[in-house]
């Protein structure tokens, strides 16, 4: 196996000072009080107006009542109110959770509970859902109202910006095992808490080059010093994908952008490109580049995005030829196309820039991954066998409340730690990796095995699909069979035929979906994830209705 690398618990015993995301947000503020931290529409809030808002949010949450390492959720839209409320947190020693702005009812109450959440921050449209389970929700002992114009606050509820005027919550010396939650969408099962320690996290999402011991010196140096980058979250915050962006930028020094509108407007996103300078913009897969591509090609000269310089993704497939088109826009950019999860950074990246083309589902593997079989030994490079991606060193602590699904995730391999999220890949003879997909959806047919991902990846290939997904479902006599809702672009013809011409040229016959089931949209959600349990039973209603019309 690799050599061991440091593990948190070694970080921590050793006394070495750690790193907290409030201490170095407070410093950059204190350096540079003047520059934008926090950019949305027309509001602009400066590094001192984000430090003095989070203090006055912290203060009222210690006011409250709550305790170092109580749970806060934040049930809302992408906002400066939402990174506020995390650096608010993180300053009074609390907990972070996210919350899926898309749950209501049941889903609320049983996150809200899973996390022990003792306060919530929610935004005015989400009113009706949180008066409807806050008596559901007991521990919850405080409560604060986000105005964004949809209702007026309760009476039990403190408003947001009431909270966030001016004044001082009481110091408390924080350290880096102060944790932060990021919970798992939960599309195949209930969402799970991932528990971070900060320091973990801060090393893990490392893009400065911030040394293992926390030093507040350096980083003031490298603040004064370095360009502060213009990122734009065009991914939920509420996702683990866009908050550790968004995080990642303010650890820079820099100015997170993000959109007023409460779904994805490829408009809005390119004239804020446009008009704030944005150079990192993090993205999902092809379920956000290509409208970006699509509006891009279609009105040329609109909009200028060649000051991009990085654009990111992780978390669904992002084609080669979709990046091509972008490129075509931005010449300058530098594609990374991220193999992260909510429980595993650094496992592996593919770069594209205009000088460079990586293939498909093709990634490096990270400096601490490798690929594992069943018995936890590594796969040999050019090795036929698919294993499982696994990544050691700043890692999570588990998952809250579940040391069952903790114990199956971070297995301990030869003495060393170690996150296995799931994701299959075989590795090449150059030690690239060639990524399968999640075992979970893998599809058995006939004895074969046939991933999703590189079906999908060969259907969105097709310049008439807009969108595709891939699913197994029941057959007498494979037991499975390929099927594939599609997603046709606008104005495109439907050809079948076509497509499956496209298809066998890149995939062997097995793998060539049996049915496919045309459908207006797949339905992703706001991280670009689609839920496959429910694109799988659509397909097995159309396909048992298409059997009703031919016995009729």
């Amino acid at each position: 196996m690799p050599e061991q690398a440091t593990t948190a618990l070694d970080t921590a015993a050793s006394g070495a000072a750690e790193w907290t995301f409030a201490d170095v947000w407070e410093t950059i503020a204190a350096e540079v009080p003047a520059r934008p931290a926090l950019v949305h529409g027309d509001k602009r809030v400066s590094w001192r107006g984000f430090d003095r808002h989070a203090d006055a949010v912290a203060a009222t949450l210690l006011d409250a009542g709550l305790q170092p390492q109580d749970k806060v959720a934040l049930y809302l839209h992408n906002s400066p109110a939402y990174l506020e409320s995390v650096f608010a947190t993180l300053k009074a020693r609390l907990v972070p959770v996210n919350t899926n702005y898309r749950y209501t009812g049941n889903e609320l109450v049983q996150l809200w509970t899973n996390a022990d959440a003792a306060a919530v921050i929610f935004q005015g449209t989400f009113l009706a859902q949180a008066e409807a389970v806050r008596h559901r929700c007991p521990a919850v002992r405080a409560w604060l109202f986000v105005d964004d114009g949809a209702a007026a606050c309760p009476g039990w509820a403190t408003p947001y910006r009431a909270a966030a005027t001016d004044r001082a919550a009481t110091a408390r010396a924080r350290r880096g095992d102060d944790q932060i939650f990021i919970y798992t969408g939960g599309t195949t099962g209930l969402p799970r808490g991932v528990m971070w320690r900060q320091h973990d996290l801060f090393m893990a999402s490392n893009t400065t080059g911030d040394p293992e011991a926390a030093d507040l010196a350096h980083v003031r140096r490298r603040v004064r010093d370095a360009a502060p980058p213009v990122g734009l979250a065009a991914a939920p915050l509420m996702h683990g994908t866009g908050f550790v962006f968004a995080a990642t930028i303010l650890n820079r020094g820099g100015t997170v952008v993000t959109l007023p509108g409460k779904s994805f407007d490829v408009v809005e996103l390119l004239d804020a490109i446009d008009r704030e300078g944005v150079t990192d913009l993090c993205i999902v897969g092809d379920a956000f580049c290509r409208p970006i591509v699509d509006a891009l090609d279609a009105q040329p000269g609109r909009w200028n995005v060649r000051g991009l310089k990085v654009v990111s993704s992780s978390g669904m497939a992002w084609s080669e030829a979709i990046k091509a088109r972008l490129l075509a826009h931005a010449p300058d950019a530098l594609l990374i196309d991220f193999l992260n999860a909510s429980e595993a950074s650094g496992m592996g990246r593919a770069l594209t820039s205009a000088k460079k083309t990586a293939g498909g589902a093709r990634f490096q593997l990270g400096r601490n991954a490798c690929v594992i079989d069943e018995s936890g030994r590594p796969l040999a490079k050019g090795s036929a066998e698919a294993g499982r991606v696994a990544v050691r060193g700043h890692l999570p602590l588990g998952y809250y409340k579940d040391p069952v699904k903790t114990a199956a995730t971070f297995p301990v391999i030869d003495g060393i730690r170690y996150a296995v999220p799931g994701d299959l890949a075989t590795v090449d003879a150059d030690g690239t990796i060639t990524l399968l997909g999640r075992g979970s959806t893998c599809i058995n047919t006939g004895g074969e095995k046939v991933f999703p991902e590189e079906v999908e990846e060969a259907i969105n290939a097709h310049p008439d699909i807009a969108d595709a997904l891939v699913v197994g479902v029941p057959h007498p006599r494979f037991g499975q069979m390929v099927a594939a809702a599609v997603e046709w672009a606008g104005g495109a013809a439907r050809d079948e035929q076509a497509l499956l011409d496209h298809l066998r040229g890149r995939l062997a016959g097995h793998k060539i979906p049996r049915a496919m089931v045309p459908v207006d949209t797949i339905g992703r959600g706001p991280n670009g994830k689609a839920d496959r349990p429910g694109v799988t039973a659509r397909i097995v209603a159309a396909l048992a209705a298409r059997e009703t019309e031919k016995a009729a």
